[in-house]
């Protein structure tokens, strides 16, 4: 057995959470280790903010709710509060949003992992590569609900792609490779 391939814990998510700045917003941890076929993503949204309505059309997602409280809007109006040890169920393509509560909104999300960009055109012997990797083994992945968009400082998530820095405080965004 591989060092890869053996069991580990691999953080404390209430020591995670304990050492981030009061009120820091975005990714507090990602799961970062080589060969995997999963992504998660710890993350934290200050009291207040949101993340807009939005749809994850390849993957069906798991979010569990670790710390504070909020609100999940459905895409069709339907609303469910957020606790913790709330565990919610992401179909692909389904239409959420999310608000934070007044102690802000702390959650684990897990889904499987993405195979990395490239550009050019795909082999047809790529089509039968193993899920969440390349044909060549290289390194992918990609972070979920478009995490690269949300400000660390003010929760909110950017309409824009690419933008660098928020709409609304200025701040910068994280790189996509971080998110």
């Amino acid at each position: 057995m591989s060092p890869d391939e053996t069991p580990r814990v691999l953080t404390d998510l209430d020591d995670r959470i304990a050492r981030a700045a009061p009120g820091e917003g975005g990714a507090l941890w990602r799961l970062a280790e080589s060969g995997r076929q999963l992504d998660a993503n710890l993350v934290r949204l200050p009291p207040g903010a949101s993340v807009g309505e939005h749809a994850e059309n390849d993957l069906d997602v798991l979010l569990l709710v670790v710390a504070g409280g909020g609100e999940m809007e459905d895409g069709s109006g339907g609303r469910r509060a957020l606790a913790p040890k709330a565990l919610v169920w992401l179909p692909r393509t389904s239409r959420r949003a999310l608000r934070a509560g007044p102690e802000g909104l702390v959650y684990l999300t897990v889904h499987r992992r993405r195979p990395g960009m490239t550009v050019g055109v795909r082999p047809p012997s790529a089509e039968r590569a193993a899920p969440g990797g390349d044909e060549d083994g290289g390194e992918g992945g990609e972070g979920p609900c478009m995490l690269d968009r949300v400000c660390p400082a003010c929760g909110r998530m950017n309409e824009r792609a690419g933008s660098g820095v928020c709409e609304r405080c200025g701040e910068p965004l994280p790189s996509p490779r971080a998110a």
